[in-house]
């Protein structure tokens, strides 16, 4: 990797709302992100979420709710009705006082299979594969986040993506929670999200699109997956890192190739936001004393309520 002006490019980030850094991974950390994920993907889709038995009242609205707003395969959405049973299963049976759709999407699973099980995702990362830890406090990253988000920020999500191959493209939108927020929207970032590059970004496999500046207008991009007029597609070699702020409109592309595109996402918070992630009461035991204190407060230890006042 060669010598980084990291002013330059955290004004790049501030201005114009995303930065690219290219080959930040060397070939063995490339290579043994991909494997990881790889090996997950398949684990995971060879033993999905199990359906059930249970019939809970609002069964009907969550299902429409995930067909609606996701694209889905009628197997998935249902496997999605079941997360739900898991959940309140988890929480005392506990219901939402309000539909479904206004619940915040911090209490909600979120599709594991998407463009109609074309395409994956592997929620909670970390858990699943703590060797991928080192990449949330990655030296050139780190400081560039923090330059935005404060010290004391919070990793949000980290998830692993598989854009897979002759699929249409994400729609255009903002990150969670501003999608649920009143517009004018706020003028600072809530969130800051990393693409760790496990692929090349190329314009035909997938490459996530910006709009530069568009962070700037307060609002969310209209609703759809077509091109705007002077959108960005982040092309770069695999080991790369593109990151954009919360409120930069963004989507993923089509895949055009017969080949899946990859990513790590990595996610920051502002430390008086909820997460997105718990990762303090499902990391497995014994790992989080061998973390550093950055990597232990990034991951919510040290950065939650006192169990007492």
């Amino acid at each position: 990797m060669k010598q980084l002006d990291l002013q330059a490019l955290q004004r790049q980030l501030a201005e114009e709302g995303y930065a690219v850094i290219e080959n930040v991974l060397d070939a063995a950390q490339l290579e043994q992100a991909r494997e990881r994920v790889a090996s997950l993907m398949a684990a995971e889709r060879a033993d999905p979420f199990p359906l059930d038995d249970e019939r809970h009242e609002d069964d009907d609205d969550i299902l429409a709710y995930y067909k609606r707003h996701y694209t889905v395969s009628d197997m998935e959405a249902q496997r999605m009705v079941a997360r739900v049973h898991q959940y309140r299963r988890d929480n005392e049976n506990t219901r939402w006082p309000v539909p479904i759709n206004k619940v915040s999407k911090n209490f909600l699973h979120l599709p594991t299979l998407f463009d109609d099980d074309k395409s994956q995702r592997v929620w909670n990362l970390l858990n699943k594969a703590p060797d991928m830890i080192p990449l949330i406090e990655h030296p050139v990253v780190l400081p560039m986040v923090r330059s935005v988000m404060g010290q004391d920020c919070n990793l949000h999500d980290f998830q692993a993506t598989s854009i897979g191959p002759g699929t249409g493209g994400g729609a255009w939108h903002v990150d969670a929670p501003l999608g649920q927020i009143a517009e004018p929207l706020p003028e600072f970032p809530l969130t800051l999200q990393n693409v760790w590059m496990l692929d090349d970004f190329t314009a035909d496999n997938g490459a996530t699109r910006v709009m530069p500046r568009s962070h700037k207008l307060r609002k969310s991009p209209p609703w759809g997956s077509g091109p705007l007029d002077g959108e960005v597609t982040l092309t770069a070699p695999a080991g790369s890192v593109a990151i954009w702020l919360s409120n930069t409109w963004h989507r993923s592309g089509p895949n055009h190739t017969d080949r899946e595109r990859r990513a790590i996402l990595c996610n920051y918070n502002v430390s008086w936001l909820r997460g997105f992630a718990d990762f303090t009461s499902t990391l497995p035991a014994g790992v989080a004393a061998a973390l550093s204190h950055d990597a232990r407060y990034l991951l919510g230890y040290g950065a939650r309520a006192p169990l007492t006042r």
